[in-house]
């Protein structure tokens, strides 16, 4: 059986780097973009990061221009995007596709570990992206695909993916999960 660990990416700085390298930690993972919506999450993210990566928790970005457009720069223009704005220290990969035919395997394994479970509709944003994709994607919402910019996967510290969480739920969110698993 897979974990994350089975897989490697390349870094935002173009080295490849094993995912077996974050062994022992907890892992969240996400697809993101520089200029969405949710690009806010970056500030938030980055705070979840300073309180628990002592604790062992790793956050790794995994840009993606396949939503609307929203990365269209370089990695050095993301890298410098976030670091700048938001103060980003956690590690960013290279912009990659993550999803359909062409979805790094990092984001075909998680999609599978963690299916697509609708959008949290009993939320106004959750109602939003939902009536969005229905009328403007319709066919994205029969899968497991990456629904939008800004999904997070939760990992054990074995390598196990826990939950997904999709574009509408806040980091913030996420701190009972996180710290369950630390």
């Amino acid at each position: 059986m897979s974990t994350i660990y089975d897989f490697e990416a390349q870094t935002i700085k173009g080295e490849t780097k094993p995912l077996a390298d974050y062994k022992d930690k907890v892992l969240l993972i996400l697809n993101t973009a520089s200029k969405c919506g949710f690009t806010r999450q970056y500030a938030d993210l980055q705070k979840l990061y300073e309180q628990y990566r002592d604790q062992g928790l790793e956050i790794i970005g995994f840009p993606s221009n396949q939503f609307g457009g929203q990365e269209p720069g370089s990695n050095e223009e993301v890298e410098s995007f976030c670091q700048v704005n938001y103060g980003v220290t956690f590690p960013l990969f290279a912009k990659t596709d993550v999803r359909d035919e062409t979805a790094h395997p990092v984001f075909q394994y998680l999609t599978e570990a963690a299916p697509f479970k609708g959008f949290d509709t009993t939320q106004p944003g959750g109602q939003k992206m939902d009536a969005f994709l229905r009328e403007k994607m319709p066919q994205w919402m029969g899968d497991n695909s990456i629904k939008w910019n800004f999904t997070k996967f939760l990992v054990d510290r074995e390598g196990n993916v826990v939950n997904r969480f999709e574009s509408t739920v806040e980091p913030a969110d996420l701190k009972g999960d996180i710290e369950a698993l630390l």
